[in-house]
């Protein structure tokens, strides 16, 4: 879920949708190149080039109306300053805006690895090329960022005063996220003219560039180590009990949702510390930016300080007499080569936040030597590396079983060879060893003599040829005793949402092309929980991982099918409902799904890492008691 933060090439092309204006229309059709575009020649381009505002610049709509052209002249009063990175620049203000609030008044002007020489308060003039800069490429659908590019600077004084910041807060950001794209255009709202009154990213929009200033807000998702955090501008909208923002459907995106980072290098001022719930106290003022990763930023000169509201990890109560505990937990590519600490913190986490369940179905454990791509497959170092941890930890001994997957054939970083493993407590529940288990033999179901259902292979991999797990990981299906009671365990972590595209992005809705691959994993696991049931209506089986789709997926639903499973994250109320803290939203990928036989139990998620800045993992562990 968490891609890279390096910085991403110029993209090729920007997308040409049906309703742009001729002027863009003409641009696009000549070739438009983000960072480079395609222009005429240097007598041609003097000729053409104009004066114009900043207003005129940004136009009415996502895309330029003078995209492509060059532009002379153009005045502003320098706002910020960012003078690291390899996508460096400042950005200029109009001293007076004009009368439309669809038009910022506000641009980025790029001078690539070159450090701006140009500071906060000049006002400036600017000749370059306008050019529409997709952050992350076509491919990611992201919208673009409006730039002037090649500029020829001229400093006409220094030390003024700038332009007022807009403030943005719940009464001026709509509820409504986004309008709908317009179909001519594939789904695309760049052409569509801009209604900062009625939808949230058309109100971004229209003050891309633009200084902005945000008072007192909530954080919704931590910092973390690039030196970023989300607040909200809403205080009330889809909070959770905990202080984050609940995306509870396709249509809850959080709105007042904001990205914040700092203009001011680290060396210079250090980035805050934040947890959900935290407050982002006084005025955080900046320069609205639009990146990669997560849209809409405050790139901010002046950043608020953060008033600690003293958020605690959860912790689960102990199980009682005769209730079976299970649990899943994403320990996040864990291997030999971590530090000591991070299987410290994680075997702590197993005793004292989960109390120490019976079976733990692990995920992200690697290959005995991480991600060095040697063709090593065996984990037996990385999990006794984790057991032993757990003992010194004052857990159980847990036993644990796995299958090794073919080599870079189950997804995850290369040569990390990622797996599902079960650790179980000997001393509460028995494991049911069937030999035969490999990477690519299935295991099956039969009925026993006793009218009940068994599996041929314990542990097992389950559809292993169905083409839905190519390069993604195999469920791992196991047979368990407890006090007599069979149960069964399918571990799962199906495939990453890599691929899908932001909620900011130029598609309205956006892209979710990832759910295919999902879809058929969900109906891969939900047609063999139906194998067991037809042999056994009465097995108790749970189906638990990292399923990386929410409670009201189509993922959630075909795993539901015909009643066979029953998602355990919605016994609990509906806001306390997440795994995950994504780009401030608070959402469901981890599970534990029910078969009917188990109508009484205990579900938790367990708050543990997804709200803190400080994380062994990026997932909550799940965690299921019930009486077989």
């Amino acid at each position: 879920m968490v891609s890279s933060h390096s910085p991403s090439p110029f993209s090729s092309a920007v997308p040409r949708p049906a309703a742009l204006s001729a002027a863009v229309a003409t641009a696009l059709a000549a070739g438009l190149l983000a960072g480079a575009p395609a222009v005429a020649g240097p007598a041609e381009r003097t000729e053409r080039a104009a004066a114009v505002s900043i207003h005129d610049i940004q136009g009415s709509t996502r895309i330029s109306p003078l995209a492509g052209q060059p532009v002379a002249g153009v005045p502003g009063i320098v706002t910020g300053v960012r003078g690291y990175g390899s996508a460096r620049g400042f950005w200029i203000q109009e001293r007076v805006p004009d009368a439309d609030p669809a038009t910022s008044e506000g641009v980025f002007v790029f001078t690539g690895s070159t450090t701006p020489s140009v500071k906060a308060g000049d006002e400036v003039t600017v000749s370059g090329t306008v050019t529409e800069y997709i952050p992350g490429g076509t491919s990611s659908g992201n919208q673009s960022l409006t730039q002037i590019t090649r500029p020829t600077v001229t400093v006409v004084s220094s030390g003024n005063a700038l332009p007022e910041p807009v403030t943005v807060s719940a009464r001026t950001v709509p509820d409504a996220y986004a309008p709908q794209g317009d179909p001519a255009a594939g789904g695309s709202v760049n052409g569509l003219p801009l209604n900062p009154g009625a939808y949230a990213l058309d109100y971004y929009e229209s003050l891309e560039g633009t200084s902005v200033r945000i008072g007192t807000s909530r954080v919704v998702g931590a910092s973390d180590p690039y030196s970023e955090l989300w607040v909200t501008v809403k205080p009330y909208e889809n909070r959770t009990p905990r202080g984050g923002a609940l995306y509870g459907s396709y249509t809850s995106q959080n709105s007042g949702r904001l990205k914040i980072q700092s203009l001011v290098p680290l060396a210079e001022q250090p980035f805050p510390t934040a947890n959900v719930g935290d407050v982002l106290t006084g005025t955080t003022e900046g320069v609205l930016d639009f990146n990669q990763f997560g849209g809409y930023t405050l790139a901010a000169r002046a950043l608020g300080e953060v008033r600690d509201r003293g958020l605690k990890r959860e912790q689960a109560r102990p199980h009682r007499s005769g209730e079976l505990a299970v649990a899943t937990y994403n320990v996040e590519n864990l291997d030999p080569t971590d530090p000591q600490t991070k299987f410290d913190s994680l075997a702590k986490a197993v005793v004292e936040n989960l109390a120490s369940p019976d079976i733990v179905a692990l995920e992200e454990i690697q290959d005995n030597n991480g991600k060095k791509n040697d063709g090593v497959v065996a984990a037996d170092e990385t999990v006794r590396k984790f057991t032993d941890a757990i003992v010194a930890a004052g857990g159980p001994a847990y036993e644990w079983r796995s299958i090794s997957p073919e080599n870079n054939k189950d997804g995850g970083e290369p040569g990390g060879n990622i797996r599902q493993v079960f650790l179980f407590n000997p001393e509460r529940v028995s494991f049911t060893d069937r030999a035969g288990g490999d990477a690519t033999t299935p295991t099956d179901v039969t009925s026993t003599r006793r009218g009940g259902a068994a599996l041929t292979l314990s542990p097992g991999r389950v559809d292993p040829a169905n083409p839905a797990w190519e390069s993604s990981r195999k469920p791992l299906a196991a047979e368990f005793s407890f006090r007599g009671e069979t149960v069964f365990v399918i571990a799962n972590h199906f495939g990453s949402k890599g691929g899908d595209e932001g909620l900011t992005a130029h598609r309205q809705p956006p892209n979710r092309s990832s759910e295919v691959k999902r879809l058929q994993q969900a109906q891969s696991v939900n047609a063999f929980v139906k194998k067991i049931l037809k042999a056994d209506r009465r097995a108790d089986v749970l189906v638990v991982g990292d399923i990386n789709d929410f409670e009201f997926s189509a993922t959630t639903q075909a795993l539901t099918d015909g009643g066979a499973l029953y998602p355990a994250v919605k016994s609990l109320p509906r806001k306390d409902r997440y795994s995950y803290v994504f780009q401030g939203n608070s959402q469901v990928l981890d599970q534990i799904l029910t078969s009917p036989s188990i109508r009484n139990f205990s579900y938790d998620s367990v708050h543990i890492n997804a709200e803190f800045s400080d994380q062994n993992s990026d997932h909550d562990p799940q965690l299921l008691r019930f009486r077989p």
